[in-house]
């Protein structure tokens, strides 16, 4: 990526060494990297045994604050579940129709993709597709359920999933750079208890390295890492 002067300024500012969530948050909004309305991102490098065996680290936070995202949510349902999804203010409502849309046009224009347990035996269709882009359905999110109306508003309040990638990294939106300081504060803290409490149980030693947060075109700030996650 190819950086503007506005970027190298404010890398001149940026704290070198990590710093509290709310010093952070402060430079990050006082230093924006674009005109618009950046998202803010928490980065966490995990340890290196992380990503051997059944270390894999993913899981879900709410996001006190929502993420000021606008979330387009599919529902795979029938019957009464779909009339409950489209209540709870569901994008996308259906099964044959949208698996079909999705195996033979490849079609992902959705961020969250809810499922009941008995729809799950036809979702698994699209898996080559969705699973890619971090978009199947999954039991362990949520987003597998006979509950599909709570599953929406889940996901349309804030609800935000994340997952470790192949070198040990873990990338989580935690809002909109035009939120109140003491409003992203409160939703990175959040954020980092979701990542601590995913700590598979089977790992020794420093499980995260370093985070970092950033908004999408900013400078990176480091911040300190909490003892427990250690």
């Amino acid at each position: 990526m190819k950086h503007g002067k506005k970027y190298f300024n404010a890398l001149k500012k940026a704290p070198k060494k990590p710093v509290s969530i709310e010093e952070a948050v402060k430079f990050v909004k006082a230093n924006p990297g674009a005109k618009f309305d950046e998202t803010v991102d928490v980065y966490f490098c995990l340890g290196k045994g992380l990503t051997k065996g059944d270390t894999a680290v993913r899981g879900v936070v709410k996001l006190p604050n929502g993420s000021g995202k606008t979330v387009k949510v599919a529902v795979f349902a029938g019957g009464e579940q779909a009339e409950a999804a489209k209540a709870a203010g569901a994008d996308f409502v259906g099964l044959a129709d949208l698996i079909e849309k999705i195996t033979k046009e490849g079609w992902c224009d959705f961020d969250v993709a809810v499922a009941t347990v008995e729809a799950m035996k036809e979702v698994r269709k699209c898996a080559r597709i969705l699973g890619p882009r971090g978009l199947m359905p999954n039991p362990k999110t949520g987003t597998v359920t006979d509950d599909v109306a709570t599953a929406v508003k889940e996901a349309k309040g804030g609800k935000v999933d994340f997952r470790m990638d192949k070198t040990g990294n873990v990338a989580v939106v935690a809002g909109k750079r035009s939120f109140e300081a003491e409003k992203l504060v409160e939703n990175i803290k959040a954020v980092v208890s979701a990542v601590n409490a995913a700590k598979p149980a089977t790992v020794k030693g420093v499980y995260i390295q370093s985070v970092t947060i950033s908004s999408t075109m900013g400078v990176g700030v480091p911040v300190i890492v909490a003892a427990d996650a250690e």
